[in-house]
């Protein structure tokens, strides 16, 4: 048998010598699309051991965070998870500190793109296991047996890569139709997805999208006022300046024309254009459509942001405003993609629809214990240029903070894919909260987790640990739970994260203005029959022990966990307990001792957070 393994060998470098001689080129892991999550993806899968390539369209990292212009960061500000917290301490040193960026009222991180765009190629560069092709693009994709060939066009040249994982982190999902993933395009059925505020019957209508403006502050004396666009029409624009909430529910008009242009203000006298109401925002729907189809929408979206700056101009009074010219190497000074608030929505192994949001404590299944991704921001959409939409006030869809399920990442039928951006399984509803920032960072931080792990167990991505994933994540600084109140630098983070992701001891959440929030109250108390309920889901042998409405005392804790396991010694667990009779255990107290003692993150859930020991 020696000779014979001695032969295969020999045969298999001969092979793949002949492969590569053809011009293939091989990664454990390509991602397709630079964008926030494609560069999350890529930290993330890097840091973890695997050889990545990242093949981006234009010459800049960052998609919808810099290339877009979309450099106001919306929600997470307390929850900093991961490499959205990485990046975020970026802007800080490079800024001065968080004041520095906290320039517009739209948002508590503000940055000029071109900055952004600057740092997060820093941060690739810092990982010598990435390669980024920039200004390529997909020309086809081909499935093995495991993994995958793809095409790349670079420079007028084809190019081939192997590949064990594929990601698509692409602005519109547009490897799901070429790589055989099912999808879903538009608002769904409210019979489909239990939501009551989803319409009763499918349709394809998504989000207005928008080219996004940078305009700088050339002074009072400057002539930086656009030739009249073509079509201009100020009726088109003439409520721009109310700036009223719509969370108020209040219909009386707020005119404020100063309000409304620093609503994005960066620092160094930049303003992010980026205007819902009679602003830059306009219906078109490009996602199915060809690479040609697309560019000629899209000058539609351009001349319509070209108008609104120059009403901002002439009749709004900031003639002293013009794009900046130090932004975007762009002949039109716009940048180099819009802003697109929807794509293609794979269907995953789950799907997180609004009631997993609003209670995820209350449904059918627990997918909160499968979290790796969390999110504050309320569910924002913008139907305000398509009359066709259904007159839905989302405004009114109040939701907590929340996390996303790791199965929402992964095709429920293809293997050795992963999705990215804004095309994980969610519903419609819900992509208007998972479609910002800092979740599709931390959508890119799961992913690159998810394909790095998998390629170094040699399985597909629904075959690997749920809880192993998660471990991984939560050293790498990223959030499983969305508690506002327990922050990474505390050393009882990781503990009280793992058992929140048990479900024994819940979070509370609360529908919060723009930033919801979940609160885990690490000092509070907690009652015997409280702490009984949390843990017999996993420990069915507690549910026979009595509990009153008292606080848990060190010695009702020790005694619960020997009802749990006998075998335990009483001394040496009063001992790590270090607490008298009659001392009261604090939530983070009973936290650290169950993630110490009886390691109930330890027992495996699958993608729907089903307790694997205990199903049928």
């Amino acid at each position: 048998m020696k000779w014979f393994k001695t032969f295969f060998s020999l045969l298999l470098i001969s092979i793949t010598g002949a492969v590569c001689g053809q011009g293939i080129v091989s990664y454990d892991v390509l991602i397709m699309g630079g964008g926030a999550s494609g560069v999350s993806a890529a930290l993330q899968a890097a840091r973890l051991g695997s050889k990545v390539l990242v093949v981006e369209e234009t010459d800049w990292l960052g998609g919808m965070l810099t290339s877009a212009g979309v450099s106001a960061i919306d929600g997470n500000h307390k929850l900093p998870s991961g490499i959205w917290g990485e990046f975020r301490q970026e802007l800080y040193n490079y800024y001065g500190g968080a004041k520095a960026v906290e320039t517009g009222w739209v948002s508590n991180t503000l940055f000029e793109p071109s900055v952004g765009n600057r740092l997060l190629k820093k941060m690739v560069a810092s990982e010598k296991n990435i390669t980024v092709w920039y200004k390529s693009s997909l020309i086809d994709l081909k499935k093995l047996p495991r993994g995958w060939t793809v095409t790349i066009g670079q420079a007028g040249k084809k190019r081939t890569v192997g590949a064990d994982m594929l990601i698509d982190a692409t602005e519109l999902g547009d490897l799901l139709p070429l790589a055989g993933v099912a999808y879903r395009i538009g608002m769904d059925s409210r019979y489909d997805t239990k939501e009551a505020y989803a319409p009763e019957t499918a349709n394809s209508i998504i989000q207005d999208l928008t080219y996004v403006a940078i305009l700088k502050d050339y002074g009072p004396h400057a002539n930086v006022i656009l030739k009249k666009p073509k079509g201009y029409n100020p009726k088109e624009f003439e409520h721009a300046c109310d700036v009223a909430d719509p969370a108020s529910h209040n219909n009386t008009p707020i005119i404020d024309c100063g309000q409304m242009i620093t609503y994005g203000k960066l620092p160094n006298q930049k303003y992010m254009i980026n205007w819902p109401k009679d602003g830059n925002d306009i219906y078109l729907n490009i996602i199915e459509k060809s690479s040609k189809e697309r560019a000629i929408e899209l000058q539609k979206a351009k001349d319509h942001t070209l108008r609104f700056i120059y009403h901002l101009q002439t009749k709004l009074g900031f003639s002293h405003l013009g794009l900046a010219d130090d932004e975007f190497n762009t002949a039109d000074k716009l940048p180099y993609i819009p802003y697109h608030r929807e794509s293609r929505r794979a269907k995953g192994l789950v799907q997180l629809t609004l009631p997993y949001v609003q209670a995820p404590y209350e449904q059918d299944l627990p997918l909160y214990r499968t979290g790796g991704i969390v999110g504050d921001y309320t569910i924002d959409h913008h139907h305000l240029k398509n009359p066709d939409a259904p007159k839905i006030d989302f405004v009114k869809i109040r939701v907590p903070s929340y996390n996303v399920p790791l199965g929402s990442l992964i095709p429920d039928t293809v293997d050795d894919f992963i999705v990215a951006e804004k095309s994980i399984s969610v519903s419609n509803i819900v992509a208007g909260a998972t479609r910002l920032q800092p979740v599709v960072l931390g959508v890119g931080q799961a992913a690159g987790a998810l394909a790095a792990l998998a390629v170094k167990e040699g399985c597909s991505p629904r075959n690997l640990s749920v809880r192993q994933i998660q471990q991984v994540l939560l050293d790498n600084g990223a959030y499983l739970m969305p508690f506002i109140d327990v922050e990474v630098r505390d050393k009882r983070f990781q503990a009280i994260q793992r058992i929140g992701a048990t479900g024994i001891l819940k979070g509370r959440g609360v529908p919060y203005k723009w930033a919801n929030q979940t609160w885990f109250y690490p000092e509070h108390r907690i009652s015997e029959v409280d702490l009984i309920n949390g843990m017999s889901s996993y420990y069915p042998v507690v549910s026979k022990i009595a509990g009153s409405g008292a606080d848990v005392t060190a010695r009702f804790f020790a005694d619960l966990l020997l009802s749990v396991d006998p075998t335990l010694n009483k001394e040496t667990l009063w001992q790590t307990i270090t607490k008298q009779d009659s001392e009261l255990l604090t939530r983070a107290e009973i936290a650290v001792l169950l993630d110490h003692i009886l390691k109930p993150f330890s027992r495996e859930v699958d993608y729907s957070g089903r307790l694997i020991d205990q199903r049928n």
